[in-house]
């Protein structure tokens, strides 16, 4: 089958449109249009239903795109074979997600380093909350994940390689700071959480259920997004939030925030890889779970690295 064709089809029905297929692979939306009509022609079938607003694969589209991308992703890996053995070098695009938590803290450095010791490959990342990575790992539009929880999925499985904990941070000079609250003392004060599917979100709402707690029987006012934005409210004196320690190690050294703890909650979290199951990854992607795999192993538990580095 024409490989081309192929890739143009599973552009539309990833974005749901011609135009932003054909701005995602750098042609234009006629020529999009030409290779899909041509996939349709020769397999005799509808593959995608114009008729709405956004465009939708048909049940016969739906086949052919989970087929379509296991080969895309095996000629990309025969690609990259072939180059790496012709110039000795790593070679091809690491295309991964990561959730806000490890984007903003775990994976930028890592990233770095990685391209650093391979030239010659890019690195593109995308940042969605811990629910759409998945998502993403398990339809095969992103090849790997890093996220700080793990939801079941069939499609998915999950390889840690570093550990955070999830914290509860307040204003400095707030009646919880350096404290041991008891859980039902949160009901008191205005808490701000992130939105449904970030991972930090997910392991609070557990662990208070754990301890008996319902998430929606405390005051809940602000549901303000992703790490960044709870963060900056808390900062401001809105409220106290629940956060990857990680992300405001800054302002605790500064004293801007205070860190309290909840009698009986445990925050510690595993920082995983999400690879797609019964996928043949790229010679790239197989590079970087190792090379993941080595600076953990290179972390003392809680600590940085040898080199006085964190992961």
């Amino acid at each position: 089958m024409d490989t081309r064709q192929l890739a143009a089809f599973c552009a539309v029905v990833e974005r749901s449109s011609f135009s932003q297929a054909a701005e995602h692979i750098g042609v234009t939306q006629p020529a999009v249009s030409l290779q899909v009509r041509a996939l349709e022609k020769r397999l005799g079938t509808q593959l995608l239903d114009r008729s709405g607003r956004r465009v939708e694969p048909t049940e016969a589209g739906l086949r052919l795109y989970r087929g379509a991308q296991r080969l895309l992703a095996l000629e990309g890996q025969i690609l990259d074979e072939v180059l790496t053995e012709a110039t000795g070098d790593l070679v091809g695009t690491l295309s991964l997600g990561a959730s806000t938590g490890p984007a903003a803290i775990v994976v930028p450095q890592l990233l770095c380093e990685f391209q650093r010791d391979h030239p010659s490959v890019r690195v593109v990342l995308e940042v969605h909350d811990t629910r759409s990575v998945v998502e993403l790992v398990a339809d095969r539009r992103l090849e790997l994940g890093i996220v700080g929880a793990t939801p079941r999925h069939r499609a998915v499985r999950f390889e840690p390689f570093s550990e955070d904990e999830v914290v509860l941070v307040c204003p400095a000079g707030h009646r919880f700071a350096g404290r041991t609250v008891d859980v039902h003392d949160l009901a008191s004060e205005t808490l701000i959480v992130m939105q449904e599917g970030a991972g930090v979100r997910r392991i609070v709402e557990d662990e208070l259920r754990r301890l008996g707690v319902r998430l929606r029987e405390l005051d809940v006012r602000l549901e303000l997004g992703l790490q960044e934005s709870v963060r900056s409210a808390v900062l401001a004196g809105y409220g106290v939030t629940f956060i990857s320690r990680a992300a405001v190690v800054a302002e605790l050294e500064a004293g801007s925030l205070a860190e309290a703890r909840v009698e009986g909650m445990d925050g510690r979290r595993e920082i995983s890889i999400a690879v797609g199951t019964g996928r043949a990854q790229s010679r790239v992607a197989q590079a970087f779970v190792e090379f993941a795999r080595e600076r953990a192993a290179a972390t003392p538990k809680g600590g940085s690295r040898p080199d006085g580095k964190s992961i």
